[in-house]
């Protein structure tokens, strides 16, 4: 049990394994194996909980879903990338990790259904490349593109436009138009809080690993296979930790969540000394 609540713990802070150590009164050494065991043994069983529909029954239910909300027929999921923030590899190559933002990160792509269950995640491809490539290049596409699945995946201007892609318009003119893209943003919403809840849900996603890369990619894998668990049992949706989220703002003197992010589980706790209680202090020892 402990073991879990290690992983647990991790995914729930991104701290460092010296504090998760320190908590459970275990060597750093055992909390990084621990967290590699469960994490691997978590990440395995995606095929059992992150699937596209494979019939077609399956992609009816997700069709009717969508056009319930959005009156957009045919739509069996969203599509959308999102940035994991990591430390820089470390080798020649680091420098395509850096994402348009300027820091280092994996972009990820998530396709939802619209009661926010993960049907498809793709987490290699480093921050620099862009969402259109990552989708190119994903079996999912493959899948499209040989008639294996049909109906529609919706997604945001990023997006090529295909027979499979509805993407929205760029300068809607008539009523008509007007009323595709005001669908399309009712579809496509289910794709951000998806991926806000699960950021909420694992902030570790949210402010960073000091992971190397395979371990970070399955801890992504792992946690998407958590949150859809979460779905299917219908645990409550996580709030923001607004202390955390506080702590994490760049001011104009500090660095962005990108560097704080390795710091502020140690930190959290820290309130410094007033200039009043330290000179009682001092009076008091002398």
């Amino acid at each position: 049990m402990n073991q879990l609540l290690i992983a647990l713990r991790f995914y729930a802070t991104g701290c460092f394994q010296l504090v998760i150590g320190d908590l459970f009164a275990v060597d750093k050494s055992t909390v990084c194996r621990t967290l590699q065991r469960v994490t691997r043994a978590i990440a395995e069983l995606r095929r059992n909980y992150v699937c596209f529909p494979d019939t077609g029954e399956k992609r009816r239910e997700n069709m009717q879903l969508f056009y319930s909300q959005s009156k957009l027929p045919g739509v069996v999921g969203a599509i959308d990338c999102t940035h994991i923030p990591v430390q820089s590899p470390g080798t020649d190559d680091a420098e395509i990790y850096r994402n348009r933002k300027g820091y280092f990160s994996i972009n990820v792509q998530l396709v939802c259904d619209r009661n926010n269950n993960i049907m498809d995640v793709v987490a290699r491809w480093p921050g620099s490349v862009h969402d259109s490539t990552i989708f190119d290049n994903s079996h999912l596409r493959a899948l499209f593109e040989t008639g294996r699945s049909d109906g529609y995946l919706i997604g945001d201007g990023g997006y090529a436009c295909r027979p499979y892609m509805l993407t929205p318009l760029t300068n809607p003119i008539t009523a008509a138009e007007q009323s595709y893209n005001a669908a399309h943003v009712c579809a496509r919403n289910c794709i951000e809080r998806t991926n806000g809840m699960l950021k909420r849900r694992f902030p570790c996603l949210k402010y960073g690993m000091r992971l190397n890369l395979d371990n970070t990619q399955a801890v992504i894998v792992a946690t998407v296979v958590l949150h859809n668990i979460a779905i299917m049992t219908r645990d409550a949706e996580a709030e923001d930790d607004q202390e955390l989220s506080d702590f994490n703002q760049p001011t104009s003197s500090m660095p962005g969540p990108a560097c704080l992010a390795w710091l502020h589980p140690v930190f959290r706790a820290y309130k410094p000394i007033s200039g009043e209680v330290h000179r009682s202090r001092k009076q008091a020892h002398l």
